[in-house]
């Protein structure tokens, strides 16, 4: 299968933010960039795998600044990395004050794919051609990542078996939550029990 380099698939979507786009702030709502984004991946996504492509997970949805009606907000995006069946797509979004000429950066967010044949299934997209600077080192960022959440997600797991409710029930004080009646009581009863290693399930 031949390589695509990156700027084979490179996209860019510009929509004007109208006002049934606002929420009530009176700013535009986050779904709305979601949707845009979501979008705009899977056009970059398919342009490279050649393939109908679903989005499997989300990285990164950090709203830095908002955006308001009217500005037009325009989705860069790119193919950052890809595995056998997997694509990474970074977006960086921008939004621009028509009258003011101001733009800013609103946020930027990795969207993985998955490409999928005519019976559904997955399917080997084309390796990627990095012929920049920018596109290794994108593609050595999305590794990072991905290596970081596959560490994190196994930590957490391990984590939660462990969590036992005599060693932590007193992280709950400085929280903020309350125990119903029913469930105070269910917990002098663990104590009082044999049981106090029961694993909380999360």
């Amino acid at each position: 299968m031949t390589a695509k380099p990156v700027s084979h698939s490179r996209t860019t979507l510009t929509e004007l933010m109208i006002p049934s786009y606002a929420n009530f702030g009176g700013r535009v709502h986050g779904g709305i960039l979601l949707s845009l984004m979501d979008k705009v991946a899977y056009a970059c996504s398919a342009k490279h795998a050649g393939q109908y492509c679903v989005t499997v997970s989300v990285d990164g949805v950090n709203f830095r600044q908002p955006v308001d009606v009217g500005e037009l907000v325009s989705l860069l995006a790119s193919v950052n990395y890809v595995g056998r069946t997997s694509l990474v797509v970074g977006i960086k979004v921008i939004a621009e004050n028509v009258k003011t000429g101001t733009v800013k950066h609103t946020n930027t967010s990795y969207f993985t794919m998955v490409a999928k044949d005519d019976s559904d299934q997955p399917t080997e997209v084309p390796p990627l051609l990095l012929e920049t600077p920018d596109d290794v080192r994108r593609f050595l960022e999305a590794m990072k990542r991905k290596e970081l959440r596959a560490s994190y997600s196994e930590h957490f797991d391990n984590a939660k078996t462990r969590m036992l409710v005599k060693e932590n029930i007193g992280k709950l004080t400085k929280e903020r939550c309350a125990l119903s009646d029913s469930m105070s009581q269910d917990l002098l009863d663990l104590t009082d029990s044999s049981d106090l290693n029961r694993e909380i399930i999360l």
